[in-house]
């Protein structure tokens, strides 16, 4: 199996983890607590700068703005979602996190491919 192929495997299957936990209710989510440590937002801009660095590097025939876009919307939907979830609520700084945390991917994507 090529690397290339092992890299977009794990893309896939983070993007259904992070789909599954963002759909679940929050206390269903095994050690939650651990993650509070971390604010809100910071763990959504991680979250999104992972997924979108992820999908960059998985070398897809996609151009890297509708990769990163591709990326955002997962999270605009997952947001949506939240909108009409009876243990979830939309919030638009959430989406603000994920903007940030693809924005910086592609920046160190498109730094690391310069250097």
């Amino acid at each position: 199996m090529s690397k290339i192929l092992k890299i977009r495997i794990v893309f896939f299957v983070s993007i259904i983890l992070v789909f599954y936990f963002s759909l679940v209710n929050a206390e269903d989510i095994p050690r939650f607590d651990a993650l509070s440590s971390l604010s809100d937002k910071a763990l959504h801009t991680l979250i999104f700068f992972y997924l979108a660095y992820l999908g960059l590097i998985s070398k897809f025939e996609l151009g890297d703005y509708q990769i990163i876009s591709l990326v955002f919307l997962i999270g605009a939907i997952i947001e949506l979602i939240h909108y009409f979830h009876p243990y979830r609520y939309f919030e638009l700084f959430d989406l603000l996190a994920n903007l940030i945390g693809v924005t910086i991917a592609l920046l160190i994507f498109r730094l690391k491919k310069v250097i």
